[in-house]
């Protein structure tokens, strides 16, 4: 399963990879997607590390598991293939995004663009049962993932961790803040986004942070894909 993974994120978490835990997991996925449609492909499994090196992250945005609907998992949180409905979160983010920066609403949820410039859109779950939200979660993948934020923590210094919601918050505890930035608020589902997300301002938060400690600003604007606007409505 981990032959997608780059060698430079291998190296990172090479105990990681080789635990029995981490086994467990490889084992379990591999059974389930025999018996059953997983999301995202394995190929897509590990695309968050695949479209950000190790060594050209800047800045991490924690979700918490895949889509569960076909088309939709991408292996990058928040985001879904091209050409695909937006899920009603990414709305919320895109509206945050042109209030904090102007930056007009893309037609777009792929957001591999934000990956390549050192975004790492890191799911605390990488894989999930189709039509089965959270059927993966506590199967190994939670103590996979918070290695990859705690190593990067203590190896990196100068990231941005934007942590939305209260899962995400609970990471907090992995991540030396005396060597980074932390932008928490409220998740951007529509059950929560008015109490908190709206105004929270983490596009323009996170450019002034980059720019501070001599780092490039993220180009937040999202090309459109060639489809209707209507899969904004």
């Amino acid at each position: 399963m981990i032959k997608s993974l780059p060698s430079c994120w291998k190296k990172l978490l090479n105990s990681d990879l080789a635990n029995e835990s981490f086994k467990k997991l490889c084992a379990f996925v591999q059974s389930e997607r025999k018996k059953n449609i997983i999301f995202p492909s394995e190929e897509l499994c590990f695309a968050a590390f695949t479209n950000t090196p190790l060594e050209k992250v800047k800045v991490v945005i924690l979700g918490q598991d895949p889509y569960h609907n076909e088309g939709q998992a991408n292996g990058l949180s928040f985001s879904v293939a091209s050409g695909t409905k937006i899920p009603p979160s990414l709305k919320n983010i895109y509206k945050e995004l042109k209030s904090d920066l102007g930056i007009e609403i893309s037609t777009s949820g792929n957001l591999e663009s934000w990956a390549n410039q050192g975004v790492l859109l890191l799911n605390a779950t990488l894989t999930v049962g189709a039509h089965e939200p959270g059927s993966h979660q506590k199967k190994g993948w939670e103590e996979f993932t918070n290695a990859v934020i705690q190593k990067l923590s203590e190896e990196k210094k100068n990231l941005v961790f934007i942590l939305w919601g209260n899962y995400a918050q609970k990471k907090i505890e992995l991540i030396d803040a005396s060597k980074h930035c932390i932008l928490k608020s409220v998740h951007p589902s529509p059950f929560s986004a008015r109490n908190g997300f709206f105004g929270s301002k983490p596009f323009s938060k996170t450019n002034e942070y980059l720019n501070w400690v001599g780092k490039k600003k993220i180009d937040w604007e999202l090309k459109n894909d060639c489809q209707q606007l209507s899969l904004l409505e």
